[in-house]
């Protein structure tokens, strides 16, 4: 299967990271209720990729080994985890 590879989504990748630890550092720095906001950022995120397994799956017809390669796990793992998700 033909993939679409948009090289932005490497740099808009790796600007969210360096956002996540500027993000980190400044709640070390911080109140600790201000970890609810991380909690729900990281909740907020697995929506995200949730969603994303959904589309792949669904709209551009990738295997669950496919998905499961991608995130570095078995394509059982992946069924397991995002499975209810994308159904």
């Amino acid at each position: 299967m033909p993939r679409k590879h948009r090289p932005e989504n490497a740099e808009y990748a790796a600007m969210l990271r360096r956002l996540v630890r500027s993000y980190g550092a400044r709640l070390a720095d911080a109140d600790p209720d201000d970890l609810a906001d991380a909690l729900a950022i990281a909740a907020e995120l697995e929506q995200a990729i949730a969603n994303a397994v959904r589309q792949l799956r669904a709209v551009h017809g990738f295997s669950w080994a496919d998905i499961g390669a991608a995130l570095g796990t078995t394509r059982q793992a992946a069924q397991q985890r995002y499975g209810r998700a994308a159904a």
